[in-house]
C-alpha cells in the first residue's frame, strides 16, 4: 500500500529554484510508485493561496498546496515565518493524515524547519547544500529538532559532512534527481559551457584563454541566478562568447543537450552538474582546480583536440547520470519511507488479560541502596502498600542490592516487586532492566547495557529518553536501537520540565512503542506520583502483555517540595 507523504519546500512555488525542481521530480516518481504525495510551499500567485486556503478547507488534499505569501529566506535570514502560515501549516498537518512529512533545507528559518519540529508523523529531513545550515542558532533548538526527525538525508557526501557538523547523526546520501528524457545527448556541436559565478573569475578567465586557441568553438556562460554579475567578454571573441540566464532545467535542456563540454563553477549547483552529464556533456572539473585554474584550460584543450576522448567522456558523464534520475531518487526514498512505517509496532491487543485484576504500578523507584536517596527498603514497601500501589519496580543506580532485598522483604505482601537496575552507559544516558537476576555493572556502551539486559531475560526500560538537563541517548543512538526497547517511560514525576515528558509520549504515539510510566521518586512523598493503571501480571511476559491495555497515571506534587525533602534528607544523612 502506498504512504500519505507530504513534502515541503521552503522556497515560492512559482519561482525557479534547485530545491523546488528537486521536490517536483522526486514528488512526480513517488506518485508513479503508489504513494499519495501533497507538497507544501509558498507562493508569490494570489490564485495559487487562494487554492491552497480552499484546499486546507477541503481536508488537506491536493498535488501542491500554498500555504502563504513568500518570504525572503536565506542562511542570514532571521525572519520570521508569519503567523498565519503557521496556522495554515498546522491546519494541513493536522487534516492531511500524513505518514511521512519531508521537510527539505530545514536549516533555514522557514516552513520545512516549523513541519518537521511540529509534525507527529515521521519525519525526514533532506539538505541539498551546505551553505544553508545556519538555523536554529541555538544548541537546545537543534537538538530538540534531531530529536523529532527520524531519517537525515543529504544529496550529496560533501552536504552531510558539512550538516553533520551541527545535526549529528547518520546520514543517507540520495541522488538530487534528473529528467533523463528532458536532458538527454542531442546533435553535439563545439559548444563549451561555463557555470558562471562571479567570485570565480580565475576560472573563467582560464576557459576564456582555452578558447582563444579553439577558433572553431563556441562559449556559454551560463548564469543560474538572478542578480549574479555578467563576465567581461574579450572584443577578440565576441561572436563566439556569450552570455545566457537560464534558471531551471526546462529553460537550460536545449543548451545542454548540445553542448559537448561543460565546466561546473566551484560552488555550483550540483544540479546544473548533473543535467549537463545526462545530455552527455564531458564534464571538466580536475582535482585541484580551485587552486590551479588553468588545469581547466588544459583539460578543454585535451577534449577539443580528440574528438574520440570528447565522445568517450561524454558518453561516461551520460551513463552516470543514468543511475542518479529522479526514479532512482524516488526509489531510494520509498525504501526510507517503508523502512520508517515497518519500524512502528502494531501488535498493540485491547485487552490482553480481562478477567485480571487492575493493579496501579509504579515503575521507577529509588531506596537507599542509590547514592542520592535515603528511604530504606522496608519503608518503601510499607508506604507502596499505604499509598495502595499493586506492584513497583525498584530501580537503584547502578546497583542491585535494594531490589534484592525488596523482593525477599515482599514475600507475603500483595505488592509486587520488580527487581531492577538503572545502568549508567559510557556516554549514552540510562538504560533500566528490569526483572533482572544480577547486577549489570556501569560504564558500558548502550549497545552492550542492552545485551547485558536481555542476556538474564530482563525487559528493557528507558526511563526519561528527553530530559535534556541530564545524559540522555543522542538521537542516532535511539533509532539504532529502538526495536531492542521493551518499554518507553512517557512519563516521569521528577522532570523539570513537562515539555519533555510530552515529547517522550510523542515518539512513543508515534512508533506505538509499549509505554510505561513512574515516580524516580527519592523520597516517600513522591513514591506513586507518576504510575501506570494496568492488569495484575506474573513474570516479565504477562507484564509486556499487561502494558499494551495499560494507562499511564500522572499524580503530580510540587517538585520543588519533592526535592526540598530529598536534599534535607542527604544534609541530615551527611551530618550523621
Amino acid at each position: 500500500m502506498g504512504l500519505r507523504v507530504c513534502l515541503v519546500t521552503p522556497f515560492a512555488w512559482t519561482r525557479p529554484h534547485d530545491v523546488n525542481e528537486h521536490v517536483a521530480g522526486i514528488a512526480r516518481e513517488l506518485r508513479e510508485l503508489g504513494h499519495d504525495v501533497t507538497v507544501l510551499a509558498p507562493s508569490t500567485r494570489a490564485a495559487d493561496l487562494i487554492a491552497g486556503r480552499r484546499a486546507l478547507l477541503d481536508g488537506g488534499g491536493g498535488d501542491v498546496i500554498a500555504l502563504g505569501p513568500a518570504v525572503p529566506v536565506s542562511r542570514r535570514s532571521r525572519i520570521g515565518v508569519p503567523v498565519g502560515v503557521r496556522a495554515n501549516l498546522s491546519l494541513a498537518l493536522a487534516r492531511g493524515g500524513y505518514d511521512v512529512v519531508h521537510g527539505f533545507e530545514p536549516g533555514l528559518p522557514s516552513l520545512s524547519y516549523l513541519a518537521l519540529r511540529d509534525a507527529h508523523a515521521f519525519a525526514v529531513a533532506s539538505f541539498l547544500s551546505p551553505e544553508r545550515l545556519g538555523y536554529p542558532p541555538g544548541r537546545a533548538q537543534r537538538e530538540r529538532l534531531l530529536a523529532r526527525i527520524d531519517q537525515l538525508v543529504a544529496t550529496s557526501e560533501k552536504t552531510a559532512e558539512a550538516a553533520a557538523e551541527r545535526l549529528p547523526g547518520e546520514y543517507r546520501v540520495v541522488s538530487p534527481g534528473v529528467d533523463l528524457e528532458l536532458f538527454s545527448p542531442g546533435k553535439k556541436r563545439r559548444l563549451l559551457v561555463l557555470e558562471w559565478r562571479p567570485g570565480e573569475r580565475p576560472l573563467g578567465r582560464a576557459v576564456v584563454r582555452a578558447l582563444r586557441a579553439l577558433p572553431d568553438w563556441e562559449l556559454v556562460f551560463l548564469r543560474t541566478k538572478p542578480l549574479a554579475g555578467r563576465p567581461a567578454l574579450p572584443r577578440s571573441l565576441r561572436g563566439r562568447a556569450r552570455v545566457r540566464t537560464l534558471r531551471d532545467g526546462e529553460a537550460r535542456a536545449p543548451l545542454l543537450n548540445e553542448a559537448a563540454v561543460f565546466v561546473p563553477a566551484f560552488d555550483g549547483l550540483d544540479r546544473v552538474s548533473l543535467e549537463a552529464a545526462a545530455a552527455g556533456a564531458a564534464i571538466v572539473s580536475p582535482p585541484g582546480v580551485r587552486e590551479q585554474p588553468e588545469l581547466v584550460a588544459a583539460a578543454v584543450l585535451r577534449l577539443a583536440e580528440d574528438s574520440a576522448y570528447l565522445e568517450r567522456e561524454g558518453a561516461r558523464a551520460r551513463a552516470t547520470a543514468e543511475g542518479q534520475s529522479f526514479a532512482a531518487a524516488a526509489q531510494e526514498l520509498d525504501e526510507i519511507y517503508r523502512g520508517l512505517a515497518s519500524r512502528r509496532r502494531r501488535e498493540r491487543a485491547v485487552e490482553p488479560f480481562a478477567d485480571h485484576d487492575w493493579i496501579v504500578a509504579d515503575l521507577h523507584l529509588h531506596t537507599s541502596w542509590s547514592h542520592d536517596c535515603q528511604i530504606p527498603v522496608a519503608e518503601l514497601l510499607d508506604h507502596a502498600e499505604a499509598q495502595g500501589l499493586g506492584a513497583i519496580a525498584v530501580t537503584d543506580h547502578n546497583v542491585f542490592g535494594g531490589a534484592l532485598e525488596a523482593a525477599e522483604l515482599a514475600r507475603g505482601r500483595d505488592l509486587v516487586v520488580i527487581p531492577g537496575e538503572e545502568v549508567k552507559t559510557d556516554d549514552q544516558g540510562e538504560v533500566i532492566g528490569l526483572f533482572l537476576t544480577e547486577e549489570i555493572p556501569r560504564g558500558l556502551s548502550f549497545g552492550e547495557t542492552v545485551e547485558a539486559i536481555r542476556a538474564q531475560g530482563g525487559v528493557v526500560y528507558l526511563p526519561h529518553p528527553f530530559d535534556r538537563l541530564h545524559a540522555i541517548p543522542e538521537p542516532a543512538t535511539l533509532h539504532r536501537y529502538l526495536a531492542q526497547v521493551d518499554v518507553f517511560e512517557v512519563y516521569n514525576a521528577r522532570l523539570l520540565f513537562e515539555g519533555y515528558n510530552d515529547e517522550a509520549l510523542r515518539f512513543a504515539r508515534k512508533y506505538d512503542l509499549t509505554m510505561g510510566a513512574g515516580s524516580d521518586a527519592h523520597v516517600l512523598q513522591g513514591v506513586g506520583t507518576g504510575a501506570m493503571r494496568m492488569r495484575a501480571f506474573v513474570g516479565p511476559e504477562e507484564f509486556l502483555l499487561s502494558l499494551r491495555s495499560a494507562h499511564v497515571l500522572r499524580r503530580p506534587r510540587s517538585l520543588l517540595y519533592l526535592q526540598s525533602l530529598k536534599w534535607a534528607a542527604q544534609a541530615k544523612e551527611r551530618v550523621r
